[in-house]
């Protein structure tokens, strides 16, 4: 059996690149192994020299890598597309979120509102400012350590509302998702794969890229809250 192809990624996509990693085993024959961190902390690894042989991260932390020479040219592909969603602790009254003043009602009446250190969480706070609720706010916001799920702030009672990826915030015990966020203030974010410059197999490395990319992907992804990029248009 080849040697084992080894990937980093950050927390969104794990449970789908596990899913992926025994499939790819089972009907390729090719060994793979993700370990799931942070984005933040991803990235810093492969900024300090960390090796593996695929990465996969937000679009955007992505290109940086590649724009800092970190990524092998033209293996970067995008895979999957996540909504953000908002959500409330299991058994609490759930808002409604039909409209941008559904929204900014939810995020008033909220005492602490739990986010993640990921894009999803920049994407937030971007959000807040731009609805002018930033002072209001500030003081509401409780931001996730990296790596760990924003719906576990929502069990724990440490926070009344959240927002992060589907992916991250579905099935889990203790955490009700309302759903994506309405109109023009919805959030999403590309999850994309790349060969690093320090792979010792990028030949094989790129197999699993190209079977990351493939309907069966696809359909693995969709039960986990995401979507095929190719299927944004």
């Amino acid at each position: 059996m080849d040697r084992q192809i080894c990937g980093l990624s950050s927390m969104a996509t794990r449970l789908i690149l596990a899913e992926l990693s025994e499939h790819i085993r089972l009907a390729h024959g090719i060994p793979v192994r993700f370990e799931s961190a942070g984005g933040v902390e991803i990235a810093r690894r492969v900024r300090e020299g960390a090796e593996a042989d695929l990465l996969v991260l937000a679009d955007d932390a992505l290109a940086e890598l590649e724009s800092e020479g970190h990524l092998l040219g033209g293996t970067v592909r995008p895979l999957w597309v996540s909504q953000v969603v908002a959500a409330v602790p299991a058994g609490s009254p759930v808002p409604a979120l039909d409209s941008e003043s559904d929204l900014r009602a939810a995020l008033l009446a909220a005492e602490r509102i739990a986010y993640s250190t990921g894009p999803s969480g920049t994407a937030l706070v971007d959000l807040i400012t731009r609805l002018g609720l930033a002072d209001t706010l500030r003081d509401r916001l409780v931001q996730a350590p990296p790596g760990v799920p924003v719906g576990s702030l929502l069990a724990s009672g440490e926070a009344d509302l959240a927002f992060q990826q589907h992916s991250e915030l579905m099935d889990l015990p203790g955490v009700a998702v309302i759903g994506p966020l309405p109109g023009d203030t919805a959030i999403s974010s590309t999850f994309s794969g790349g060969v690093p410059v320090s792979s010792t197999r990028p030949d094989r490395a790129l197999e699993v890229l190209d079977v990351l990319g493939s309907d069966t992907a696809s359909k693995t992804a969709r039960a986990r809250g995401m979507q095929a990029a190719r299927a944004q248009g």
